[in-house]
């Protein structure tokens, strides 16, 4: 029989790994199954997809400026600014380190209207997303969608993790201009 001595619990801590950052900028589409990547991106009008799929633990994101390219451009070579583009190349990029398609999982950010003047992009973008998920049968877990405020996200695409943070307005509203000044406009005979 040989003596046994109890095993000491091990009082340090194991060395946490060291976060590898990832900023996903518009016109990228990134998937990784490395427990230390961090994707970030940072959205007003465009949408950032987060997929996910929990069994092969692998997730990537992209970020897309515009959804579709107009319909007299479909036929030619697709532009990486468009979501079509990107929701098709993120889901590939995922299948290739093993993900299937019936297992994931998505969550949408962004699509904001920042400027009440400009047409409403991020509400076309939003829309987008939602249709080309249910179209291809992914389920939308979470959404972030349309308002007036950008979005910073940061996702863990091997936990699926994500966090979401509205970026705060430092620009104050605009205020209507004041006229020039009576003496500023001068002696002027109009003809």
């Amino acid at each position: 029989m040989t003596d046994m001595k109890p095993i000491s619990p091990v009082t340090a801590s194991a060395p946490t790994p060291e976060i590898v950052r990832m900023t996903i900028v518009q016109g990228e589409a990134k998937a990784s199954t490395d427990p230390r990547v961090e994707m970030s991106t940072i959205l007003g009008s465009c949408v950032a997809t987060c997929l996910f799929d929990p069994v092969a633990r692998v997730g990537g994101m992209n970020h897309f400026l515009l959804a579709e390219p107009p319909a007299h451009a479909r036929n030619q070579t697709f532009d990486s600014d468009y979501g079509l583009f990107l929701m098709e190349l993120l889901i590939n990029e995922m299948l290739a380190l093993g993900a299937h398609k019936h297992r994931m999982r998505a969550r949408l950010y962004g699509g904001a209207n920042l400027n009440p003047d400009l047409s409403p992009i991020g509400t076309a973008n939003a829309a987008f997303a939602r249709q080309f998920l249910e179209r291809e049968k992914i389920p939308c877990v979470f959404e972030d969608l349309e308002g007036t405020q950008a979005r910073r996200i940061q996702f863990r695409p091997a936990s699926g993790q994500v966090r979401a943070r509205l970026v705060p307005c430092d620009v104050a509203p605009k205020e209507k201009p004041l006229g020039r000044p009576q003496s500023a406009l001068g002696a002027v005979e109009l003809f």
